[in-house]
């Protein structure tokens, strides 16, 4: 992934980051909101989980942080696309 030019300058002109180093920045945030729903849905339950969380509770948090949180959008087929601009 290469990212956006115009997004490089902008930050680099309201960060004080340099070209590289911004670009890095938005690769590394692209990286972390790759993760698909359901991977972080698991991830999440299952270090929830870990801290002694039982399920009701797991569920309330990740779904609260669901509201908060970007997530990789589901790969579409060209037919599930047509249906989106079609119905």
């Amino acid at each position: 992934m290469t990212p956006d030019a115009h997004l490089v300058a902008h930050l680099v002109g309201s960060t004080g980051l340099t070209a590289p180093e911004a670009a890095r920045v938005i690769e590394d945030v692209v990286a972390f909101h790759a993760e698909s729903l359901e991977v972080y849905v698991r991830r999440r339950h299952a270090e929830l989980r870990l801290t002694g969380l039982h399920n009701p509770e797991v569920f309330a948090t990740v779904a609260s942080e669901l509201e908060h949180r970007v997530v990789a959008a589901p790969l579409l087929s060209p037919r599930q696309l047509r249906r989106i601009v079609h119905g």
